[in-house]
């Protein structure tokens, strides 16, 4: 019999519901620094669980009775056009919040709002509503980073020039700004410098901006155990480590590679999930490409993602410039890449999917069976492969190159493009790229017959005119990836922009590893 509670991809989670981790937790600075009277900003990419951890730390406070809380969202505010529309648009939103947090009549909002000129509403109000509640207001402003311009100034302004007034009951007692970006890329979006957050930053008043983190493996198995408790089914540990490979503990990604295992794949209850059930989800997802999937693929042409992504693509160094700070911190704020100094994408889904969408137009450029590089014994012809995409380059490689809007990172595109229609359908490849890495990792797993799989490491590499050649450094770096696979040879390529004469060679690496050299 399958549980009632499930595993949630849409909006926020309800414990009578969805499995899902204690919210409280995750945001353990929270709860002291409302006590404080802080102001504060809690921040983190789409679907990452903001929403639920507000709503329920609201419901929390609210029922232990020492705090009027309200948590209400502003995105409905996308569509004002004016400031004074989008305080009577806010104001409306807050007062429907407060009545659906079903508070006691005493601690509701004034009905009407007192009226001011625009500009200045939103302060008044919420001026007044403090100064009626017998308890002291907290409000939590979800999704204020859909407000840009002019409006987005009025708003933090507004809420800066009351922040002054809390300590005497004279306004809301603590304020938690939630969205997917940074304090410092709300200057930005309000039209300012976000190099100088000085005073005239719009909300300088922030004591802290606290990053809502991904799981940790621990939680994907604490989450995925609550699944076995209500069903008997369990998640096996090689399952759960594979989950978090792949996701790197991103919330939406494990919920939906479980929903994808459970509810998709339908693996009966009386049977354990495993990573091959796990491994199967994953490309189901990438193919499917989810709305979640699809929002962060769109950003991908944005100039700042671009500016990041590219380079990671092509394995070079990253050119700064004056805004390379901010590009960074927004890249990263969507959720992109790595909270690290060390600059990738942040899970192994994300970059299968970047490559995917940035290799597609090479594909559907593709006219090769897939088929005829299977022997009979049903291994990969992986030696007709890359003789094969020699005459395909010849043929097609410039023009397709010409044709990426990721230029720098063409050469690796149209490789990876080639690979992936040979390989779809009867494997999986797995690609590691890092901007200054200066190669591309790539791991095709062929499955075979008898359901063993068949191991491939292949390397990209450009040699560009003005540098040296980068075969020496290739041979090293490749082995020490089949090192970490445990693989006897490997194959590296090297887009030769120096040369026009292209040779399929086999040469020693420095440990003595087989490497077929692919010079293109």
């Amino acid at each position: 019999m399958r549980s009632v509670r499930y595993f949630n991809t849409t909006g926020p989670c309800f414990e009578a519901e969805h499995y899902m981790l204690p919210p409280e937790p995750r945001l353990p600075e929270a709860r002291e620094y409302i006590e404080r009277g802080f102001y504060f900003v809690v921040h983190a990419p789409r679907q990452s669980g903001k929403t639920t951890v507000l709503e329920t730390l609201a419901r929390t406070l609210n029922a232990e009775g020492e705090y009027v809380v309200v948590s209400f969202s502003c995105e409905q505010m996308r569509t004002a056009e004016t400031v004074g529309d989008a305080e009577a648009q806010l104001l409306g939103i807050i007062a429907e919040a407060a009545e659906n947090t079903e508070l006691a009549p005493e601690f509701r909002p004034p009905d009407p709002w007192p009226e001011t000129v625009p500009g200045n509403r939103l302060g008044m109000a919420l001026r007044d509503w403090a100064v009626r509640c017998p308890l002291p207001l907290v409000l939590f402003f979800d999704e204020i980073d859909t407000l840009t311009g002019d409006i987005l100034v009025s708003v933090l302004s507004q809420l800066r020039t009351g922040h002054r007034l809390r300590s005497r009951g004279k306004f809301p007692h603590s304020i938690v700004l939630c969205g997917m970006r940074d304090v410092r890329d709300y200057k930005a979006a309000s039209g300012g410098d976000p190099d100088r957050l000085g005073t005239s930053s719009p909300f300088n008043i922030k004591v802290d901006s606290i990053r809502l983190d991904d799981f940790t493996h621990a939680q994907v198995a604490e989450l995925y155990e609550q699944h076995t408790e209500a069903t008997g089914q369990k998640f096996s540990p090689e399952a759960v480590q594979r989950a978090f490979e792949a996701s790197q503990g991103q919330p939406w990604l494990v919920n939906a590679l479980a929903r994808e295992v459970v509810d998709k794949m339908r693996v009966p209850v009386s049977e354990p999930v495993t990573d091959g059930h796990m491994d199967e989800a994953v490309e189901r997802l990438i193919v499917a490409r989810a709305t979640h999937l699809d929002s962060l693929v769109a950003r991908l042409h944005e100039p700042r993602v671009k500016r990041i992504v590219e380079p990671m693509l092509a394995g070079t160094e990253t050119t700064t410039g004056p805004t390379y700070d901010e590009d960074l911190s927004y890249v990263r704020d969507l959720g992109l890449i790595r909270q690290s100094h060390y600059i990738q994408i942040a899970n192994p889904i994300y970059q299968e999917v970047i490559a995917r969408v940035l290799t597609g137009h090479v594909e559907s450029n593709i006219n090769v069976d897939p088929r005829s590089f299977v022997t009979p014994q049903g291994r990969l012809d992986f030696g007709k492969c890359l003789t094969e995409f020699v005459d395909f380059w010849r043929l097609n490689g410039e023009i397709l190159a010409r044709q990426q809007t990721y230029s720098e990172a063409a050469c690796q595109l149209v490789f990876m493009g080639w690979l992936h229609r040979v390989v779809n359908g009867g494997g999986l490849i797995d690609r590691e790229y890092a901007v200054g890495s200066g190669r591309i990792d790539i791991f095709v797993r062929w499955y075979l017959p008898d359901r063993s799989q068949q191991w491939e490491a292949v390397e990209l590499k450009v040699r560009r005119p003005g540098r040296p050649d980068p075969v020496t450094q290739g041979l090293v770096q490749l082995d020490g990836y089949l090192d970490r696979l445990s693989l006897p040879s490997g194959t590296l390529v090297v887009f030769d922009q120096c040369s026009e004469l292209p040779s399929i060679t086999e040469t020693p690496s420095p440990s003595g590893r087989t490497i077929i050299l692919l010079r293109i």
